[in-house]
């Protein structure tokens, strides 16, 4: 196809697809599905080899947020019979780190349900941070705690993390259909924070919330203007006692043209497969890997993985390697710069949230999410998670 040539060289070169190509990609058939994929694949391959990042969720503080993001399990007023515990103990969370470190995580993930962290919260998370650089020499933290306030980031920096994530979710259009209490703006600003404080940027969306292809290319270009250096992927897991827990609308070909898009449109940046994929991709998932060069190890906040040994095999099967805690995952052009997300650094400037979005402008008609029969909502793949961090059990890694 014409099309997926040209995004496959515009990939090589990291140049922007226009925004009617992004949205052609998330219109192609299912007949055309491996061809998609294997367009986007030389992408991959160009910038990240066949080398998959693993990284490694501790839940330090489950359920109970005040705030109202429809699809969260942890939201206000769910019904969710997640488990609910209040802030872990350094040596506690050091501990459930070092299960996913063993499992062969490179970036441990530390997040905490709520806003925004006090500066107290801060305090503790840094001595968190600080426990676990010192039992894993060589390992990378992600912090994800809410809405930063003045100084967080820097705080936080200093006490030895990495990286910061805060996702976009969705389009700023629809922000407002999916959460109230705080606003798509100042998740742009916590994001721009933790730039601005030399943390690593992490950010990135949930697909199946019923938002249209529309929705879905303006929240990635949005990503691409944040310039982020990790763009997580997440597929909505619907869970009983959430607004969206009827939301059944991905088919693992759905998912796979999404994640093909995303890597056009940020070809050099790390692609994080996370939440939902194995009750959505289900038995298609080593093919995300082609489209993907890094994956979550085991167990999520509030729902169970699949196996972590399992997740090692779908790897080595696919014929991918795991990458090594002595290798640099961003191609050198980026970690040279300090992070960046191609070429639109070089148009917007670097960590632009307010740029408006590239390409020839063309405006297309929003298509409506892909139905997907009720038949096939695989609600028996929705598992609480009842083991690791905040239980006496042994963790999944």
């Amino acid at each position: 196809m014409d099309l997926l040539n040209t995004l496959a060289d515009k990939g090589l070169r990291r140049e922007l697809p226009t925004r009617e190509e992004a949205l052609a990609v998330l219109a192609t058939p299912d007949e055309d599905l491996l061809d998609v994929v294997a367009a986007a694949g030389k992408v991959r391959r160009q910038w990240f080899g066949r080398r998959v990042k693993l990284n490694y969720l501790v839940n330090l503080k489950s359920g109970l947020c005040p705030e109202d993001c429809s699809y969260c399990s942890q939201r206000l007023g769910s019904k969710a019979e997640i488990l609910k515990y209040t802030w872990l103990k350094p040596d506690e969370a050091s501990k459930a780190a070092a299960a996913g470190v063993a499992g062969g995580a490179k970036r441990v993930c530390l997040v905490a349900s709520g806003r925004g962290p006090t500066d107290r919260d801060v305090d503790r998370v840094s001595q968190t941070i600080e426990a676990i650089k010192e039992q894993n020499e060589g390992v990378e933290v992600c912090a994800c705690l809410g809405l930063l306030s003045d100084g967080q980031a820097g705080r936080l920096r200093s006490a030895g993390a990495d990286a910061y994530n805060h996702n976009l979710n969705t389009s700023e259009g629809t922000y407002g259909e999916i959460t109230t209490t705080h606003t798509y703006a100042d998740r742009v600003e916590t994001v721009h924070q933790a730039q601005a404080a030399g943390l690593s940027a992490c950010s990135g969306l949930i697909a199946g919330m019923g938002e249209s292809d529309s929705d879905l290319v303006d929240v990635v270009f949005a990503l691409r203007a944040l310039d982020p250096d990790s763009v997580p992927v997440n597929f909505l897991i619907p869970f009983e006692g959430t607004p969206l827990a009827k939301e059944w609308n991905l088919t693992p070909q759905r998912c796979l043209r999404i994640l093909a898009m995303v890597r056009f449109v940020c070809p050099d940046v790390e692609v994080r497969l996370a939440g939902g994929r194995e009750v959505h991709l289900r038995s298609m998932q080593p093919l995300a890997l082609h489209l993907v060069n890094s994956i979550f190890l085991g167990d999520y906040l509030t729902s169970e993985g699949q196996a972590g040994q399992t997740d090692l095999d779908m790897i080595a099967d696919a014929g991918f390697e795991v990458e090594g805690a002595g290798t640099t995952t961003l191609p050198r052009h980026r970690a040279d710069a300090g992070g960046g997300c191609g070429s639109h650094a070089d148009e917007c400037g670097s960590h632009s949230g307010g740029c408006a979005p590239c390409g020839d402008g063309a405006e297309a008609q929003a298509a409506p999410a892909e139905p997907v029969e009720a038949s096939a909502a695989r609600t028996d793949l929705v598992t609480v998670r009842r083991r690791g961090a905040g239980t006496d059990l042994a963790p999944n890694a």
